[in-house]
C-alpha cells in the first residue's frame, strides 16, 4: 500500500512539473525591466526626438515637427494594434510577410498570455515593440522637414510602415528571410542568419533610406543651402539628444527581453559607443573647424548610438568603442560633405546619421574581433542583409511617396514655406511675435 501511495505521489509531482513547464511563469524582474524599457523607448520619441528635431529647424516650423512626432505616436500605435503585429510577428505568412488572424486587433491577448518561450506577459512585449514602430517613421520626417504637407507626411509614413517597416520586422525578427534556418533560403545559407540585436536594419537603415528617397522627391527647401537654415534653438537640440541617449538604454538593453546578462552587456556597450561618438565628433569639429559645437557633440552621440544598435548584445566593450568611433567618423563626413557633394537636402541628416550609421554598424556587427568571446561574426550575412534592406526600403519608399504625391501632393506652396508650416499648416505659432 505504501509503495502504491509513493508511486501515485511521484506521478502527481511529475504531472505538476509538466504543467509548470507547459505554463511558463511570469518573472517579475524581467517584466519590471521590460515595462521600464518600454517607457524609455517612448521617451525617445516623446519628447526626445521631437525636441531634437524641433531645435534643429527654424522657429517658424518647430510646431510642425512636434505635431508630426505626436501624430506618429498615435497613428502607429493604432496601426500596430490593428494589423501591424500580425504582419510582423504572425507565423502563418512567408519569408517576407507574417500573418495570424488571431493577432488582428490583438484578439488573442489576455492578462495571462505569456511570450512564447519567454518570461514576460505578451502584452508587455507587444507594447515594447509598439514604441519601435512609433520612432521609426518619426525619424524619417526629419529628412523632409519644413516643406512637406502634413497630409502627405501621414500618407507616406503609413504606407511605408505597412510595406517596409512591418515586412522588415518579420524578415529580421519574425523568422523570415534573414534567418536561413536548417535548410537555408535564397539569401541565407543553412544555419546562417544576420544579427540585428535592436534595430540596425529594421529601424535605422530602413528609415534612413526612406528619408533619402523622400527628400529627393520633395526637393530642396527654397533658398537652401544658406545661413538661414541654422538651428533656431540649440538647447532644445541638446536636451532632445540627452533624452535620446537615456532612452536608448531601453531600446538596446530592452531588446534582450528581460533583466538578464545580455541586457547588462547591451547597456554597457550602448554607453561606450555613445560616449565615443560624442567625443569623436567633438574632436573632428575641433580639428577641422576649430570650434566644437553643441549640435556636433549631440549628433555624434546619436551616431554612436545608431552604430551600436545592431551589435549591442554581442559586441565586447572595446568593440563597442570601435563601432561607435568608426560609425561617428563615417557619419560626420556623410552629413557634412556627402550630401552637399550629391546635392540633396536631407534637412536633419536622417540618411547621413541613421542610414549611413545603420549600414556601418550592421556591417561591423559581423566583424568577429569586435565581438565578445564566444560570439562569431559573419560579414557576408550582414552585407547581404544590408543590401536587401536598402533595396526593399527604397522600392517601398518610392511607392509610398508616389501614392502621397498623386493623392494630396507632396509639397506646401511657396507662401506656406515662407511664412512657416506652424501657422499655415496647423494654425499656431510657437513664438508670439506681437508680445
Amino acid at each position: 500500500m505504501i509503495k502504491i501511495t509513493q508511486i501515485l505521489f511521484a506521478l502527481f509531482l511529475m504531472t505538476g512539473l509538466a504543467s509548470a513547464q507547459e505554463q511558463p511563469a511570469i518573472d517579475t524582474g524581467d517584466t519590471a525591466w521590460m515595462l521600464t524599457s518600454t517607457v524609455l523607448v517612448l521617451l525617445m520619441t516623446l519628447p526626445g526626438l521631437a525636441l531634437f528635431y524641433g531645435g534643429l529647424v527654424r522657429g517658424k516650423n518647430i510646431l510642425s515637427v512636434l505635431v508630426q512626432c505626436f501624430a506618429m505616436a498615435g497613428i502607429m500605435s493604432l496601426l500596430w494594434i490593428t494589423v501591424g503585429y500580425s504582419i510582423a510577428a504572425g507565423g502563418n505568412g512567408n519569408a517576407y510577410f507574417g500573418w495570424d488572424s488571431a493577432f488582428v486587433g490583438l484578439k488573442h491577448l489576455s492578462e495571462t498570455t505569456v511570450m512564447d518561450g519567454g518570461t514576460i506577459p505578451e502584452s508587455v512585449w507587444i507594447t515594447f515593440q509598439m514604441t519601435f514602430i512609433i520612432i521609426s517613421p518619426a525619424i524619417i520626417v526629419g529628412a523632409f522637414a519644413e516643406r512637406m504637407k502634413f497630409s502627405a507626411t501621414l500618407i507616406f509614413t503609413v504606407v511605408w510602415t505597412l510595406i517596409s517597416y512591418l515586412p522588415m520586422w518579420h524578415m529580421v525578427w519574425g523568422g523570415g528571410l534573414f534567418d536561413g534556418g536548417e535548410s537555408g533560403n535564397w539569401l541565407m545559407g543553412a544555419g546562417q542568419h544576420a544579427v540585428d540585436f535592436a534595430g540596425g536594419n529594421v529601424v535605422h537603415i530602413n528609415a534612413g533610406i526612406a528619408g533619402l528617397v523622400a527628400c529627393i522627391f520633395v526637393g530642396k527647401r527654397r533658398g537652401y543651402p544658406g545661413p538661414q537654415f541654422a538651428p533656431h534653438h540649440v538647447p532644445f537640440v541638446v536636451t532632445g539628444a540627452a533624452l535620446l541617449w537615456v532612452g536608448w538604454f531601453g531600446f538596446n538593453a530592452g531588446s534582450a527581453g528581460g533583466a538578464n546578462a545580455s541586457a547588462g552587456m547591451a547597456m554597457i556597450t550602448t554607453q561606450a559607443a555613445a560616449a565615443t561618438g560624442a567625443v569623436v565628433w567633438m574632436l573632428l569639429e575641433w580639428i577641422i573647424s576649430k570650434k566644437p559645437t553643441a549640435v556636433g557633440i549631440a549628433t555624434g552621440a546619436v551616431a554612436g548610438l545608431v552604430g551600436i544598435t545592431p551589435a549591442a548584445g554581442v559586441a565586447s566593450v572595446m568593440g563597442a568603442i570601435a563601432i561607435g568611433g568608426i560609425t561617428c567618423l563615417v557619419c560626420y563626413f556623410a552629413a557634412t560633405k556627402l550630401k552637399h557633394a550629391l546635392g540633396f537636402d536631407d534637412s536633419l541628416d536622417v540618411f547621413g546619421v541613421h542610414g549611413i550609421g545603420g549600414i556601418v554598424g550592421a556591417l561591423l556587427t559581423g566583424v568577429t574581433f569586435l565581438l565578445r568571446d564566444g560570439v562569431s561574426g559573419d560579414v557576408m550575412a550582414q552585407f547581404k542583409s544590408i543590401i536587401v534592406t536598402i533595396v526593399w526600403s527604397a522600392l517601398a519608399s518610392v511607392i509610398a511617396i508616389l501614392i502621397a504625391k498623386f493623392t494630396v501632393g507632396l509639397r506646401v506652396d511657396e507662401e506656406v514655406e515662407n511664412i512657416g508650416l506652424d501657422l499655415k499648416e496647423h494654425g499656431e505659432e510657437a513664438y508670439n511675435t506681437e508680445s
